[in-house]
């Protein structure tokens, strides 16, 4: 992603921390499934290889956005977890 989805200039200055992390894992997501994708195109194992292991490291990046974003917005980090007990009782139930 070489351009911001977003005009920054247009956001209040206590939020701009969490728009830049939300517009981070949006970037690592996007590779993900670029990296999957070309993986799953290509016959040279090799290739396939390194592509799924960058993917994987992006999950990792992904993970520590969230981590941060969690810290910064505490609605964000309480939905978050509301989300989590809800597929767990569509699942047990």
């Amino acid at each position: 992603m070489s351009k911001l989805p977003i005009n920054l200039e247009k956001v209040s200055s206590k939020d701009i921390d969490k728009i830049i992390l939300r517009t981070a894992i949006i970037a690592e997501l996007d590779a993900i499934s670029l990296y999957e994708e070309l993986a799953a195109m290509t016959n040279n194992e090799n290739l396939k290889k390194v592509l799924l292991d960058v993917a994987k490291e992006e999950k990792t990046h992904v993970g520590e956005f969230l981590a941060l974003l969690n810290i910064e917005d505490e609605e964000q980090k309480k939905e978050l977890r509301e989300g989590e007990e809800e597929v767990k009782e569509i699942l047990e139930g």
